[in-house]
């Protein structure tokens, strides 16, 4: 798979409002593994639309592996223009920086927000240009990523289109992990 959609839960879907959530750093890690072994495989492009949560922390530790991978790109395909309007400012921030440093950026739909079939849009056009799905998501747990599943099982009909996922199990052995590597650290959390 040479060009991969990472998406995945909202942070209010995770629980998480603020930066400095212990979660997020268990996230990333997770996601910094499974991106370690697409590149390690000959993935290419790591793909966003810039929503916070799941898709941002991606989008960070992307950036941060292109010391490793020189190779792997980021693009952040925004579903439509001025998508960043409402989120909070920690989020806008992290945003910014995100597309300042990804390698492609561009609006789906070169509109303001209008209604929610710009999103079923995202979701469909995400999908048909990439060759696979990383999703962090838990079948019992239902949320947002659900809609790019649902467009991944459309085009999974015509042809193969892989979707891994990171679930609630991988978070567990990933914090695990990390607090093995940094006892000081989780104990104070």
């Amino acid at each position: 798979m040479e060009v991969v959609l990472v998406t995945g839960y909202k942070p209010s879907e995770l629980g998480i409002f603020s930066e400095d959530h212990p979660g997020i750093q268990v996230i990333r890690y997770c996601l910094k593994m499974r991106i370690k072994e697409l590149a390690d495989s000959g993935t290419k492009w790591i793909v966003i639309s810039g929503q916070p949560g799941v898709e941002l922390w991606a989008g960070e530790v992307c950036i941060e592996l292109k010391k490793e991978f020189p190779d792997l790109k980021l693009a952040v395909l925004v579903p439509f223009i001025g998508q960043d309007e409402r989120y909070k400012e920690w989020v806008k921030l992290q945003y910014n920086k995100i597309l300042e440093a990804a390698d492609f950026t561009g609006a789906i739909s070169n509109r303001p927000y209008e209604s929610p079939k710009q999103l079923q849009q995202k979701n469909d056009f995400l999908v048909s240009r990439t060759d696979g799905m990383l999703v962090l998501y838990d079948e019992e747990t239902p949320g947002s990523p659900q809609y790019y599943l649902s467009a991944a099982r459309k085009k999974a009909q015509r042809g193969p289109y892989p979707v891994a996922t990171v679930n609630r199990y991988d978070l567990d052995f990933a914090s695990e992990d990390l607090r093995q590597q940094n006892p000081d650290y989780w104990a104070q959390g």
